[in-house]
């Protein structure tokens, strides 16, 4: 019992000496956490990002135009007859091949006819009273001579050929306009074409000017109408005038090129769309190119001249612009650019120079100074540019 007093301060200083010795090892263990934070934040942040890079590449770029456009004809006319008269004979039938001058109508000309007979022996008459005016006037000059009649018989006598000359003179018009009119009788074709649908049949009364017979349209060569944007009218402009651009056009339900050339530019800017209407003309042998078909237009408009190009699908857009990501070092380094033209699968752009390896796939999951590890190096913009039309 005397013993317990003895205990008590024993049993304490232990338990005191216990924790201190605890404390001791917690101070210690401290500073070893704050040090390691820094030395795992400067050795990268996580494993390298697996990458794959494509080598930018310089050369020229087309900048190629793409529209759509349709097959419009040349030249497409409306036979009207240009007198009121009955159909005589019809000498094409529908949907046939004419040539230029060839006859397509002829109408009833008894009338023209009997108007051209009457005109000609209306001239034989005044032709016969101008001979007589004639012989009357040398006579005249003879008897004056001779001093039986006077200078002013003579005058009259010279007065009366004169008329006579004019009086034929329109005799020979009026069987011009007769002919003229006996001419509207045959209708032909004014140009090579293919015929429509014929309207009339013999026997059909035609009204001058009014009643449609049949429409001639041009096949061969025809035309491709589209527009442009206005931005690029200026090169449209200058392509006219060197002989104009080189056009392709591919049917909309087949597989099949045409080449053409640029022939026209309108004289305006649409006021609603900012475009221009332009039309190329193509050769059409085949006739494979028909009046109204819808056709895929592209039109080389310029060129880029030595400008860096990289796969479009490189690019980011970003709040800032344009940005890619380019590896040097096994870093990603951010890098703005400037997209001047892109084209398909390709772009022109400036801020990156040939020969970088820009980030092609992978780039979502890159942060600037990321630490990546590159694929096998594709030359993707090598692969994207062979696919682009080659030069003309």
């Amino acid at each position: 019992m005397k013993t317990g007093p003895l205990l008590f301060p024993l049993v304490c200083s232990v338990a005191i000496g216990a924790l201190m010795g605890c404390g001791a090892k917690t101070d210690a263990a401290a500073p070893a956490t704050a040090a390691s934070a820094p030395a795992a934040a400067a050795s990268g942040a996580g494993p390298a990002i697996s990458v794959s890079t494509v080598r930018a590449l310089k050369r020229d770029f087309r900048v190629v135009l793409e529209a759509a456009g349709s097959v419009t004809p040349l030249t497409s006319v409306d036979i009207r007859s240009q007198v009121t008269s009955i159909v005589s004979k019809v000498h094409i039938k529908d949907g046939q091949f004419v040539k230029a001058g060839e006859l397509l109508f002829t109408l009833d000309a008894r009338t023209d006819e009997a108007n051209v007979t009457k005109a000609q022996a209306q001239l034989s008459k005044d032709q016969a009273a101008l001979a007589d005016a004639q012989r009357q006037w040398v006579r005249a000059q003879q008897l004056l001579a001779q001093n039986f009649i006077s200078q002013g018989a003579l005058d009259t006598n010279k007065a009366q050929v004169e008329s006579q000359l004019a009086v034929v003179a329109a005799d020979q018009a009026a069987i011009d306009a007769a002919r003229v009119a006996l001419s509207y009788a045959r209708i032909t074709a004014p140009n090579a074409g293919r015929a429509g649908s014929v309207a009339v049949s013999s026997g059909n009364a035609v009204q001058a000017n009014v009643t449609p017979l049949v429409t001639i349209t041009q096949l061969d060569p025809i035309a491709v109408a589209f527009s442009i944007p206005q931005r690029n009218l200026g090169d449209a402009l200058a392509a006219l005038k060197n002989g104009g651009a080189e056009v392709t056009a591919t049917l909309a339900d087949k597989d099949e090129r045409f080449s053409g050339r640029l022939k026209f530019v309108d004289n305006a800017v649409d006021a609603n769309s900012g475009s221009v209407k332009v039309k190329a003309v193509f050769d059409n042998p085949d006739n494979k190119l028909w009046p109204g078909a819808f056709v895929q237009v592209s039109q080389t408009v310029s060129t880029l001249k030595d400008v860096v190009v990289i796969p479009q699908a490189a690019i980011i857009q970003s709040a800032r612009g344009a940005i890619v990501y380019m590896v040097q070092d096994g870093k990603a380094i951010l890098k703005p650019v400037q997209v001047l033209f892109a084209q398909g699968e390709e772009a022109a752009i400036s801020g990156v120079t040939a020969g970088d390896s820009v980030v092609l796939v992978g780039k979502q999951n890159l942060r600037p100074g990321s630490s990546v590890v590159e694929r096998a190096k594709a030359e993707g913009a090598n692969a994207a540019s062979s696919k682009q039309p080659a030069k003309p």
